[in-house]
């Protein structure tokens, strides 16, 4: 059973209390946190830790993602590798620069995510629209991807299937959330800002399973290695955001567990107000505990462990020349 995540939203400082963290709030309240029943943890709120906190959390592998102000991303603490391989690093950077071993990860990364995007529209259809026909374009965007050979052209793809995608989802919200277009950095109304806070959260989610093997997250396939990203992490990340943060996207709204009054407009855009966040966090975690049947493992899997799945048949694929399992949507 894999172990849930743990959300810190008060101000305050983290610290270490003998083997176990001790969260002291600003408004004097006092927790203490069993390190070894954490997976990650997240620091939403303005909090002090010291090295003493970081070396434990490091003794236990939990990874801290740490988030701004209003929530925005602002980075990750990883702790030691649980595994370390030089030899996977090396093979996954001769991956990266063979062009046709980086261009069958490219395929089986691309053609998940556009699966997984034509899957919500499916399940939409006739719910709330019809769909049709951006799901047969799709559908045919997704057999281009085996003859598209550069992984410009691969990205400029996967731009217009998204395009297409994200274009049905003023039809799929409930009034009066409505897309319009994907605008992010900032988010320009809610739809993007529950977006953009749900795809930040996918990615950590992928941050945190990649730390458990021996791959590099900044290797990254589809995106190019950089200088200040976890491009594996944004590549695994396609693949999930329509299953773990769209899909959520449309169940808050449709449900209408989030409001408008969930939102706050800034100068900058529009942010979740500190309820919606605590909301939204919720039902995500939520989420990422469901189960599901596997087909290959014969048995239920959480929405957590399948990203864990994912990432393992990544490596194993790199290091055997294992067909490269990408996820994709078969519930």
């Amino acid at each position: 059973m894999t172990k849930p995540n743990h959300h810190i939203f008060a101000d305050g400082e983290l610290s270490r209390n003998e083997s176990t963290l001790r969260i002291d709030t600003l408004e004097g309240e006092t927790k203490y946190l069993p390190v070894e029943s954490v997976d990650s943890l997240y620091l939403h709120g303005q909090v002090n830790f010291n090295t003493r906190a970081l070396g434990l959390l490091n003794d236990h592998g939990v990874p801290v993602h740490v988030f701004g102000w209003k929530d925005y991303y602002k980075g990750s603490y990883l702790p030691k590798r649980g595994q370390v391989s030089g030899n996977t690093v090396v093979e996954q950077v001769r991956a990266y620069d063979d062009a046709d071993r980086r261009m069958k990860v490219c395929h089986r990364i691309i053609e998940a995510s556009i699966h997984n995007m034509r899957g919500n529209l499916r399940y939409y259809t006739d719910r709330r629209g019809d769909f049709s026909n951006v799901v047969n374009t799709l559908a045919s965007l997704k057999e281009q991807v085996s003859e598209t050979e550069t992984v410009n052209d691969l990205r400029a793809l996967e731009g217009n299937a998204r395009k297409h995608y994200y274009r049905c989802f003023d039809q799929i919200l409930r009034d009066p959330f409505e897309l319009t277009k994907r605008e992010y950095n900032p988010p320009s109304n809610e739809a993007n800002a529950l977006v953009s806070f749900l795809n930040g959260m996918v990615y950590t989610t992928c941050v945190s399973a990649i730390r458990k093997t021996a791959l590099d997250p900044t290797i990254g396939f589809v995106h190019e290695p950089g200088e200040r990203r976890f491009t594996l992490s944004l590549d695994i990340a396609d693949i999930f955001k329509p299953i773990l943060a769209d899909r959520l996207v449309f169940r808050l709204v449709n449900r209408q567990q989030i409001s408008i009054d969930d939102f706050e407009s800034e100068l900058e855009g529009c942010l979740l107000s500190e309820d919606g966040r605590l909301t939204v966090l919720q039902e995500y975690e939520k989420t990422l505990d469901r189960t599901v049947e596997h087909p290959r493992l014969n048995r239920k899997v959480s929405f957590k462990t399948l990203v864990q799945t994912d990432v393992y048949s990544l490596k194993k694929h790199i290091l055997t020349g294992e067909t490269y399992n990408a996820t994709e949507r078969w519930w």
